[in-house]
């Protein structure tokens, strides 16, 4: 995603934010997107023990990874899909015991459908959230017909007014839809260089890669940015804002989806019976409403959805779309190691 994930606050704040902790119940740490310790995804836990838990925050989920991977003890993260693999293969994940999470039975079955997620050990992923990424632009400057394909990254009549995510999964995932590639769960050698020369062929084109969705909205309203690959969260704030803004989701080579939920950390320092607690409160049907009004993302509990109604889904633009889509569901460790590397070469101008 790489999927929210980011709150909808200012760049300075969010950098503190990804450094330090908020502290509240000691006895449960929860590691998460900053911005994501909302009031209405935690309601129940607070109203049972009278606080909220304790958050630190990360800005992306290779950051989140290296920082569990080198130590950082925590109760429970957010990832996003793609990267439960890596997880796994750590020995830094246990499964979730689902007869204390009523609302497991209610969690979109699509998203549960790998055995990344689910095997005969058990159930190592709570999907959460969900939205997309695609073109956003700026209505009054930009023509329609300019973001009816991909190709708009390359063009350079927007040389210099462009912005990418600073995030592997959602390049690549460009870079492999713009290059025909709507799998990237058996990317070939050819594929993969394919994209990497039109992530190179973008790269001049790019004013800056964005690093979370406040930046990417005040790109745009000064006018610095015309063009960007986009999660809903930022349109979502534009919008909010009285901004021009498009969300271009059916280009003709397609867009991409992502997810995002919950891992329970093994050896978890905190009490287990409110990491159930706060799970419980996170995935209640309640907190559907919260995360698309906060986000401007759809939740993964398919009761939750239900109690929506279907134009506020529509507004948002997390309602279903009848064109190609690149889910971003889990790829092999491997292969994402070479996206992160190879991306970050071509970031450096290699």
């Amino acid at each position: 995603m790489n999927h929210v994930r980011y709150a909808l606050i200012g760049a300075a704040s969010l950098l503190a934010l990804a450094t330090t902790a908020r502290a509240a119940d000691p006895e449960l740490l929860v590691f998460d997107w900053a911005g994501w310790e909302v009031p209405g995804l935690f309601a129940g836990y607070a109203e049972k023990h009278g606080t909220g838990p304790t958050y630190s925050f990360f800005a992306d989920d290779d950051e989140a990874f290296q920082k569990v991977s080198s130590g950082f003890t925590a109760d429970v993260v957010h990832p996003c899909s793609q990267m439960v693999p890596k997880y796994r293969a750590a020995g830094l994940i246990e499964p979730w015991d689902t007869s204390r999470i009523p609302e497991f039975k209610n969690l979109a079955p699509r998203m549960l459908a790998s055995t990344d997620f689910v095997d005969a050990e058990g159930v190592w992923f709570l999907p959460t959230d969900y939205a997309f990424t695609a073109i956003a632009y700026n209505t009054d400057t930009v023509p329609v017909a300019d973001v009816a394909s991909l190709k708009v990254f390359l063009d350079p009549k927007y040389a210099g007014r462009i912005s990418l995510p600073d995030n592997t999964d959602d390049v690549w995932a460009l870079a492999l839809l713009a290059t025909g590639v709507t799998d990237w769960t058996a990317v070939t050698d050819d594929q993969f260089t394919a994209a990497a020369d039109w992530l190179r062929q973008a790269h001049p084109n790019v004013r800056v890669y964005w690093s979370d969705p406040s930046e990417l909205t005040q790109l745009m309203a000064t006018g610095e940015v015309q063009v960007a690959w986009s999660w809903n969260d930022a349109v979502a704030l534009m919008r909010s804002e009285g901004f021009p803004v498009g969300f271009q989701r059916t280009p003709t080579e397609g867009v991409t989806t992502w997810f995002c939920g919950l891992i329970n950390m093994k050896d978890g320092p905190g009490n287990e019976d409110k990491l159930y607690d706060y799970v419980n409160s996170f995935i209640a049907p309640s907190s559907a409403q919260v995360m698309l009004d906060t986000f401007g993302y759809a939740s993964a509990n398919d009761a939750g959805l239900a109690t929506i109604a279907p134009d506020a889904l529509v507004a948002a633009d997390v309602n279903p779309i009848e064109g190609i889509l690149l889910p971003q569901v889990p790829i092999p460790t491997e292969m994402r190691d070479r996206m992160l590397e190879e991306f970050e070469l071509i970031k450096s101008g290699f």
